[in-house]
């Protein structure tokens, strides 16, 4: 485990550019165009909204669970006006070979959605903040994008945002899962995860990411493979502080990546 956790700091390292960091800012803001796109109140009374990251030719940025070769994003949205939640509705993302270590995210563009919940509806929302992201294609740039961004509740939906939000993984229950459980057993600094998911196949070579639920527990690339009507997930865990920790089971988050379609997974019973 130490040895390869040593391995991905080396990797990081070597995809990280040799320049300043006002250089490497400069650098993100010619390869990345970023916008706000508006898309009117939900029943709920939330905003819905959208990031839309343009990206320069051949180059990529990361899902929220980036894989080892990834710079997972991170959003800080702690200057905006009369926001109590932001959620997120990732889009499918794609599985890229990376120097031969896998990652996970998108190319040529990103458009996230965003359901933004009021402190006070009857008062205007400001999202205002910054987004810490990673670039890569030969080299990876991390730099940060900033927002500030009055949203319209009368605004019509826009039509990348209906297109983003149609291009969500299916939940459990359209994607047929009959039952997701995981085993958990001890290895040296860690645990191992066992996930087994009864499903019908999502196409093609399916890849599982396993999401522990916690930020501070490190997930390693999940090993993938299926038996007839069942998906086979396991993933080694340690904690970034390298100290003993519980999984929370109901927290874990598996995705399944299929050639026809992905599968989001909640929570897994004992197994």
């Amino acid at each position: 485990m130490k040895i390869r956790l040593a391995f991905l700091f080396a990797l990081c390292a070597a995809f990280a550019l040799p320049a300043p960091e006002s250089r490497a800012q400069s650098a993100m803001n010619d390869l990345v165009q970023i916008a706000v796109l508006d898309g009117g109140m939900t029943r709920r009374g939330t905003y819905m909204t959208a990031l839309d990251l343009t990206l320069s030719d051949g180059w990529k940025t990361y899902w929220r669970a980036p894989g080892d070769a990834g710079i997972p994003p991170a959003f800080d949205w702690g200057r905006s006006d009369n926001v109590r939640q932001v959620s997120y509705i990732w889009p499918t993302p794609h599985v890229f070979d990376q120097g031969g270590v896998q990652s996970i995210g998108y190319k040529t563009r990103l458009v996230l959605p965003i359901e933004v919940t009021p402190l006070d509806p009857t008062r205007p929302v400001k999202l205002r903040g910054t987004i810490d992201i990673g670039l890569c294609k030969d080299v990876c740039i991390p730099g940060s994008l900033s927002v500030d961004h009055a949203l319209d509740a009368d605004a019509k939906r826009d039509p990348a945002i209906a297109a983003a939000l149609a291009d969500r993984p299916y939940t459990e229950s359209e994607a047929g899962v009959a039952a997701a459980s995981c085993r958990l057993s001890p290895i040296d600094g860690g645990m191992r995860i066992e996930a087994r998911i009864d499903m019908p196949s999502a196409g093609g070579n399916e890849v599982a990411v396993i999401e522990p639920g916690n930020p501070q527990i490190w997930a390693s690339e999940t090993e993938t493979r299926r038996t007839g009507g069942t998906l086979l997930a396991a993933s080694d865990l340690v904690h970034v502080e390298s100290g003993p920790f519980a999984l929370d089971r109901s927290a874990v988050r598996i995705t399944v990546l299929g050639k026809r379609h992905a599968v989001d997974i909640i929570g897994c019973t004992p197994g």
